[in-house]
């Protein structure tokens, strides 16, 4: 059966994210981080940051809400049950600080079969309350048995 493709091109509903201290402090300490500017204002301050600074892979708590309707997307196909995460491209530019209101867009760029695989591939866009790009991500999702 082959995949669909009616979906390239789609976009979905933006999500909004606000950023606060301690989700930053919790997702640090998950990591096993211990840089101050993940803990302590004065110190992300002193290091030329607004507020506490997330790690850049924080970028999956403020984006995954927006990626999540396009995976379970019907118009999509994804078979979750045979899905396995493919990889990411992240393009960081301005830092998630506490505070920030990010708002992420998802679509899907492609969708093509290889080698019996069929491949799902998202772009996020997230941009914090100043208009300022955060982060530029690819996505890609493989799923098999196609």
């Amino acid at each position: 059966m082959p995949i669909k493709t009616d979906a390239i091109g789609k976009e979905w509903p933006a999500t909004t994210y606000q950023v606060g201290r301690e989700k930053i402090k919790e997702y640090a300490r998950a990591l096993g981080i211990e840089n101050p500017v993940h803990f302590e204002v004065e110190a992300a301050r002193a290091a030329g940051f607004r507020d506490l600074v997330a790690p850049p892979m924080f970028a999956v708590v403020y984006s995954g809400p927006a990626l999540a309707p396009a995976i379970f997307d019907p118009e999509v196909g994804i078979n979750i049950a045979t899905m396995v995460h493919g990889g990411q491209v992240f393009e960081w530019e301005e830092p998630a600080c506490s505070g920030d209101e990010i708002t992420t867009t998802a679509k899907c760029t492609e969708i093509y079969e290889k080698d019996g695989k069929g491949f799902y591939v998202f772009e996020s866009v997230s941009d914090n309350q100043d208009g300022d790009r955060v982060v530029r991500a690819v996505w890609t999702n493989i799923v098999r048995g196609i």
